[in-house]
């Protein structure tokens, strides 16, 4: 637990000590050693700006293979993070049924024609980014299958090349899951342009999120949680801080 005193230097500069390029961990660390800086980081910067609560700590283990996965579920952590189904697919089945309690949250663009096995797979999607995609959610519930829990994704830079509802297009969205269509909406997700700065970003989608009552954020990655914190970040995503340098992904024969 920390107290008051060992939060002293870090409060000290505040501002630059979460702004500045973060270390990655060395490849070589233990994982309850990576786990455990992460978890320090992101309790000291909720402290510091001023919040009681720890945001969830979402470990995105894309592309690594469950050997690499197994040291941080030893050290205690439970929720993780996958952009493929099919990946997910193929090591997640053994881990959860070897470590009961384990949460898999979805993080990458879900194709439609994939639904059926990721509403297998996964507890909580961070990607609901179309209406086709809403449909699909509508009719598999009615047929009797259990939703997740859901994101919406705002393309909150209003950038070409990546998936997410158009900020000015997004609140109708959120209405129209949320109370036409009746889906389990509990937040809003964004990936803000890598090339500028996160805050005005992250702090326009809470502003989104607070308009309609949602009290979850999805934002926040490996080079910007500790900023997306301060903004009311309630999952931070972080990949690479935590398993080091991320291998190819080798699609599943």
């Amino acid at each position: 637990m920390l107290t008051v005193t060992s939060l002293v230097p870090q409060i000290i500069d505040e501002k630059r000590s979460i702004d500045m390029p973060e270390t990655f961990p060395k490849d070589h660390e233990g994982g309850a050693e990576k786990l455990g800086a992460i978890r320090h980081r992101i309790e000291v910067a909720a402290r510091m700006a001023g919040r009681h609560d720890d945001p969830t700590l979402v470990a995105v283990s894309k592309t690594f293979d469950v050997d690499d996965i197994r040291p941080l579920i030893a050290a205690g952590q439970r929720v993780f993070g996958e952009n493929r189904v099919q990946e997910a697919a193929g090591k997640w089945p053994e881990l959860k049924k070897e470590t009961p309690g384990i949460e898999l949250h979805l993080i990458g663009p879900l194709q439609t024609n994939k639904l059926k096995q990721a509403l297998e797979l996964f507890d909580v999607f961070h990607t609901l980014d179309r209406m086709r995609l809403a449909q699909a959610l509508v009719k598999a519930r009615d047929t009797g299958t259990a939703l997740p829990d859901l994101f919406v994704q705002v393309n909150i830079g209003v950038e070409p090349q990546k998936a997410g509802i158009l900020p000015d297009e997004a609140d109708q969205f959120i209405e129209t899951c949320r109370d036409a269509m009746g889906l389990p909406v509990i937040g809003l997700m964004c990936i803000p342009p890598v090339d500028e700065d996160p805050e005005p970003h992250f702090r326009k989608l809470a502003e989104m999120a607070a308009r309609h009552g949602l009290a979850n954020l999805s934002m926040g990655m490996s080079a910007d949680f500790e900023v997306a914190i301060r903004c009311g970040a309630t999952h931070v995503r972080v990949g690479s801080a935590l398993f080091g340098t991320r291998p190819p992904f080798k699609p599943t024969v």
